[in-house]
């Protein structure tokens, strides 16, 4: 009988390290591994297995995750069928987790390969190999857990302590034996980034600001000799700058500030004024910024039950209307929800800023970046619309009432003597045709009213409302007309309106004319 000749076996050899430690030796723990690997293989070429030229390594690269290119390429290799049997050092070479061992050993079995670990003799053929593979890596598992949760709790605690636990040197400081020292130089530049900031109040500013005086960014020289940094300061790495509390002399840990071992740089008063500006800037530039037309009070606007007003906007017949409208408060969903037509509150609003400040401004309204250097906070009540300036105590109280108005709300504000000005198109086109109804009784050719409404292609009893207008009082027409009509007065009020009196001074009265008498 011919003695039977064994199956070629086609051996990929996989190697890791978790550091980078050591891996520029001449002989490293890759080249050991790979070596002891390479010896098993030949010691069962008489089974027919051989190893591949392909090297499957990963240097530096922890075996908790599968992100790595070595390994990434043999299991590649594996379902194109180019390895039969993938062989380790120590099965924890190949993996730590649990999970990813499933999905390893689920490629394997579908392209019919297996893994052999040299140090450790299993077989992934059977139940049983498979069993004891998944006790290791069990334990292999809970030993990279718990080796990260003691590293997690040692940084922790050492941060408690106020210790500087490694990373980037933040501008204005230096490391020495893991403990931040001030630079005085650049000390200096961090004073007057925060100082800039409050006289300023944008980074934006405070950017432009900078690049003129010259100051620049903490110059750091890397391990392969190239040198980073030492230019203009970018907008988020101010905002980095701004709100590091390392600078108070505190080290921060999970969200929580402890007293540091090392100086701070800037005084608990500058930073908290520094911060306060920051939180309300970032408000407005969220609400604000993006729009496609500027809402001037965007941040600043909230209504009299406490809640956030925001921009929002309609479109009707092509036209868009801007709008601002409570947010809803899911712990109060009683509450009616506010919606204040944008361009009457900003009128308003920058009318008092131009009694109230030596502001002023080119065109109907001021910029946004003007409104914001002045105004803290405007609330609208029902009864009153509070504008709290910068730097002032009490807020300025205007009285102003709201009024709805058909399907929206508008601001009547007449202790401030201001009517806003606002043509209404469709009123304006109601008294054209009051005037209309007036001609047609005059004319001789209509015989009665009815055949005057017919005429006009209306009901008798709207033709005769409507006739009733067209006998107002001339300052009234001329008021609406020019868009200074009372802030209640809109078409379906006007169209809907009894018993009108026939006297102007009647009216005046009735209708809210009251300061054209």
């Amino acid at each position: 009988m011919r003695p039977e000749v064994a199956r070629r076996r086609r051996c990929a050899i996989y190697t890791r390290k978790s550091t980078e430690e050591g891996l520029d030796q001449s002989f490293n723990s890759l080249d050991a591994q790979r070596e002891a690997c390479a010896a098993f293989i030949l010691s069962q070429a008489h089974e027919g297995w051989e190893a591949v030229d392909e090297l499957y390594d990963d240097g530096g690269y922890s075996g908790g995750s599968m992100d790595r290119p070595g390994l990434e390429a043999l299991l590649a290799d594996v379902e194109a069928g180019k390895v039969d049997v993938i062989v380790v050092y120590k099965v924890d070479r190949l993996t730590r987790s649990l999970a990813d061992f499933a999905r390893i050993v689920d490629i394997l079995d579908k392209q019919g390969a297996s893994f052999v670990s040299v140090t450790q003799a299993f077989n992934t053929t059977n139940s049983m190999g498979r069993l004891t593979l998944n006790v290791l890596l069990s334990f292999a598992q809970f030993e990279r857990e718990v080796t990260g949760e003691r590293i997690r709790d040692k940084i922790a605690a050492s941060k408690k302590r106020g210790m500087w636990m490694g990373g980037v040197v933040p501008l204005g400081y230096e490391a020495k034996d893991r403990k931040l020292l001030i630079v005085p130089q650049e000390a200096e530049k961090v004073r007057t980034i925060f100082n800039r900031y409050l006289e300023l109040g944008s980074v934006y500013l405070l950017q432009e600001d900078l690049a003129e005086k010259g100051i620049l960014t903490k110059q750091r020289i890397l391990k392969d000799g190239r040198i980073y940094g030492g230019c203009n300061f970018s907008t988020g790495s101010l905002y980095q700058i701004l709100a590091n509390r390392i600078y108070l002399g505190e080290i921060v840990h999970q969200g929580k500030a402890y007293p540091g071992e090392h100086d701070g740089i800037i005084d608990r008063d500058t930073f908290e004024k520094v911060a306060s500006r920051l939180s309300l800037n970032r408000v407005r530039r969220t609400l604000g910024m993006h729009a496609v037309q500027s809402s001037l009070l965007a941040g600043i606007i909230w209504d009299g039950e406490g809640r956030r007003m925001t921009p929002d906007h309609a479109n009707k017949s092509g036209k868009r209307y801007r709008y601002y409208t409570s947010q809803q408060d899911k712990e109060r969903l009683e509450l009616p929800i506010h919606r204040l037509p944008a361009g009457e509150i900003e009128r308003l609003v920058s009318r008092q800023l131009a009694q109230s400040t030596e502001a002023s401004w080119d065109g109907p309204l001021p910029s946004r970046e003007l409104v914001l250097h002045h105004i803290e906070k405007v609330t609208v009540h029902s009864d009153r619309i509070d504008i709290l300036f910068v730097e002032a105590e009490e807020p300025v109280a205007i009285e102003a009432s709201l009024i709805s108005c058909g399907n929206e709300v508008r601001i009547d504000a007449p202790s401030q003597g201001w009517a806003e000005a606002r043509r209404v198109p469709s009123l304006i086109k109601l008294i054209a045709r009051a005037h209309q109804a007036r001609e047609a009784v005059r004319d001789p050719a209509n015989t009665s009213i009815d055949e005057a409404a017919s005429r006009m292609g209306l009901s008798k009893q709207y033709f005769c409302r409507l006739l009733r207008l067209g006998y107002l009082a001339p300052d009234i027409t001329a008021a609406i007309l020019d868009g200074k009509q009372p802030a209640h007065i809109n078409r379906q009020f006007l169209a809907r309106v009894n018993n009108l009196p026939p006297d102007w001074v009647g009216q005046r009265s009735v209708l809210g004319f009251i300061s054209l008498a």
